[in-house]
């Protein structure tokens, strides 16, 4: 079976920084369930190939497993474990970062009517789950096979990204893609401002600006920016802050109050009240259990 060999090949290449020689393609394994971790999900297509992945966005929890894939067209602030895997049936995922130049030289190229509609205007929303289909399964583990012919690399990954691309172009995530490809999308003016937010975010901002740079009006950003993100600009700010709190306390559990100077909380009681009801437990007692847990 296609879903056997690609866990063969996952399981022997697997490395503890998630690289690959094969550019923009990450392995993922996890020997035993893992506690929820903040991180990033954005621009990504990502396959798991045993076990079950979980992640929160939001208040929306998602799943997939092996079979599926998940579409990541924004850089997301997410809560991902690996919630089933164990030694002798460790968690196994593929990833492979997407980028938007890339998808949007196929749409170019290809002809009208091979392309699925595209719907309303309503940007799609930034995450999305899917079982794969057997042809992409099926380019998936070509690529990764080619770990196991380093001198096919430079020659044949090119060509099987682009077979990828392709596949989830036709897929029932064609609209996301395509969206992510088009540089006018409503979605294309959205990550925009995701990434503006995700550089500013210890800063205080009002809509108004952030509308401005998405180059839409406050209602019409509104409204983008929640089908996307599923969470309001000031709350996605707040998750952006909170995250980056908890990887910093991951480094330095003993300084609570500078940290949450740093990520933009003037109030050490607003960031402590903040912090549990995101993560469950105040940071003063979170930090020693994620050093404890970074050093295990």
């Amino acid at each position: 079976m296609v879903l056997d060999e690609l866990r063969d090949l996952l399981n022997r290449h697997a490395r503890p920084d998630l690289r690959t020689p094969i550019e923009d393609v990450l392995i993922f394994k996890a020997d035993h369930p893992q506690p929820p971790t903040p991180t990033t999900y954005g621009k990504v297509l990502a396959v798991v190939a045993q076990g079950v992945k979980r992640f929160a966005l939001g208040e929306t929890v998602y799943e997939y497993r092996e079979g599926q894939y998940l579409v990541a067209s924004v850089d997301l602030p997410v809560t991902a474990h690996f919630a089933q895997a164990s030694p002798e049936l460790p968690g196994l995922g593929v990833g492979l970062k997407l980028h938007p130049a890339a998808v949007a030289e196929m749409l170019l190229q290809a002809a009208p009517d091979d392309l699925p509609e595209l719907g309303d205007s309503t940007p799609p929303p930034g995450l999305a789950v899917s079982t794969a289909s057997p042809e992409l399964l099926d380019a998936v583990v070509r690529l990764v096979r080619l770990l196991d012919r380093p001198r096919d690399l430079a020659a044949l990954a090119p060509l099987i990204k682009r077979e990828i691309l392709w596949r989830l172009i036709t897929s029932e995530q064609g609209p996301l893609i395509r969206q992510f490809g088009l540089p006018n999308s409503s979605l294309s003016h959205i990550a925009r401002a995701v990434q503006w937010i995700r550089d500013h975010y210890a800063q205080p901002f009002r809509v108004e600006e952030v509308a401005k740079v998405a180059g839409m009006s406050v209602s019409a950003f509104h409204r983008n920016f929640q089908a996307v993100t599923a969470m309001s600009p000031i709350r996605f700010q707040k998750q952006i802050r909170l995250q980056q709190a908890r990887l910093q306390l991951m480094a330095a559990p003993a300084d609570i109050a500078a940290v949450g100077r740093r990520v933009g909380y003037d109030s050490p009681s607003q960031f402590s009240r903040e912090y549990r009801r995101q993560f469950g437990a105040p940071p003063s007692q979170d930090a020693p259990h994620l050093r404890s847990s970074a050093t295990a």
